[in-house]
């Protein structure tokens, strides 16, 4: 490691220390804090990182107005819920292109998966192989068994959107952020997928991790796409190759925050 190197180690730790959970509102990681029991965790943590784009304020409001719906176990909403008679009960929350009926179908899935499967991790699991470099075929399984669970044949965009596939160049951001809260374990991060090694995991990429990584000379590539995801886990990994995505709410929180790092 040379002195370039050494010198951004020691920044990203400082950040990484000081973005601790007392930093952690606003975000969408808020809210699977509220909960222990693991089902409830997962399910919390995959709807709030599926509506994870946008204004913070606008991603935050969608996520309470959700979760006041779902109340004290998002587990027994799911369990219990019946997409032809309860899909209504989102009729008023939309958020970006996602339609209320987008929001429902999602439930709907969810319900499928926790019937058929028993948890979004063993479903995960199935088609995790821990030979892989990284978890872009595992990202690539898990979506198409999540998407092949709608009720409708014709899905639409909205509900597309909420599960990527990284073997068509997608950065996978929503994604890669809902497995790094169940693989890595810290005080932001539950560790409850503790089969996954976290140096597998590939940072979720936006336009703010974008910008600051392109800053910070992680990355060549121009446009926010799986290359780039992976070109900046790579190049993390020179300073933590067991946990390289360690230092994503840091840089995350640097960029929503506009700090100068």
């Amino acid at each position: 490691m040379n002195k370039k190197e050494l010198l951004l180690k020691q920044k990203l730790e400082y950040h990484y220390k000081a973005f601790d959970k007392s930093q952690l509102m606003p975000d969408p990681l808020q809210f699977p804090h509220r909960f222990e029991m693991p089902c409830d965790i997962e399910i919390s943590g995959l709807i709030s990182s599926v509506l994870a784009y946008g204004n913070i304020k606008q991603i935050i409001n969608s996520l309470e107005r959700i979760h006041k719906i779902l109340g004290a176990s998002p587990y027994d909403f799911v369990m219990n819920f019946n997409y032809e008679k309860e899909r209504d009960l989102f009729k008023d929350i939309k958020h970006r292109f996602y339609t209320p009926d987008d929001i429902a179908v999602l439930f709907h899935i969810l319900h499928e998966v926790y019937n058929s499967y028993g948890s979004l991790r063993y479903l995960f699991l199935m088609y995790h192989f821990p030979e892989d470099k990284n978890l872009k075929n595992s990202i690539y399984f898990f979506s198409k068994n999540l998407l092949s669970l709608s009720p409708h044949t014709n899905i639409s965009r909205g509900v597309k959107f909420m599960f990527p596939d990284p073997m068509k160049g997608s950065a996978c951001k929503r994604m890669n952020l809902f497995l790094r809260w169940m693989i890595r374990k810290d005080d932001l991060d539950f560790g409850i997928w503790e089969e996954v090694q976290t140096g597998k995991l590939v940072i979720p990429v936006d336009t703010h991790i974008a910008k600051i990584c392109k800053k910070l000379k992680l990355t060549k590539t121009k446009n926010v796409s799986w290359k780039m995801a992976e070109e900046i886990t790579e190049n993390l990994k020179k300073f933590n190759k067991r946990d390289p995505v360690k230092y994503d709410f840091a840089i995350c929180h640097i960029g929503i925050r506009k700090i100068d790092f």
